[in-house]
């Protein structure tokens, strides 16, 4: 990784000012929320985290690359599926605790492992007074299955 982050100032005010300087405010298990869109219609198509090397790695190649919490590994989107993110832009909020990518999706233009466009394909409402979820009626743009087919 040749790209590296210096820390982020203790000062609020010079941290929510303009400057030069990216300083990413990595969490205790060294982690940034990053929220990725589509760049061209801005519907919501993920939430993931990154950690220092997905940072720099995004930002190097201008492919999104996460950290899997539950793998625990690096993962570049899309290395399976062929639904790589193009990063249009890259946004960082007012604290530097979260990002934001803008994105074009390669392939079947999906980004759930699912098979469809967005992670956020069910709706949550309150139904009989218990929460109740429900699918939005998007289909699958791939089959999952045998994309991700474990080898044997």
């Amino acid at each position: 990784m040749a790209l590296s982050f210096a820390p982020a100032p203790a000062d609020k005010a010079a941290l929510e000012q303009e400057h030069a300087a990216f300083t990413p405010r990595f969490d205790a298990h060294g982690l940034i929320t990053a929220v990725v869109t589509d760049a061209a219609d801005g519907m919501l198509l993920m939430v993931a985290h990154m950690n220092a090397e997905a940072m720099a790695l995004t930002l190097e190649t201008g492919i999104a690359h996460y950290w899997s919490r539950s793998r625990k590994a690096l993962w570049k989107k899309g290395e399976t599926s062929g639904n790589l993110q193009q990063v249009v832009e890259l946004r960082t909020d007012c604290d530097q605790d979260a990002v934001w990518l803008r994105v074009n999706v390669a392939g079947h233009d999906a980004t759930c492992h699912t098979g469809r466009r967005s992670c956020f394909y069910r709706t949550v409402e309150v139904r009989d007074g218990e929460a109740t979820i429900a699918g939005d009626g998007s289909a699958p743009l791939f089959d999952a299955g045998a994309i991700y087919r474990k080898s044997e």
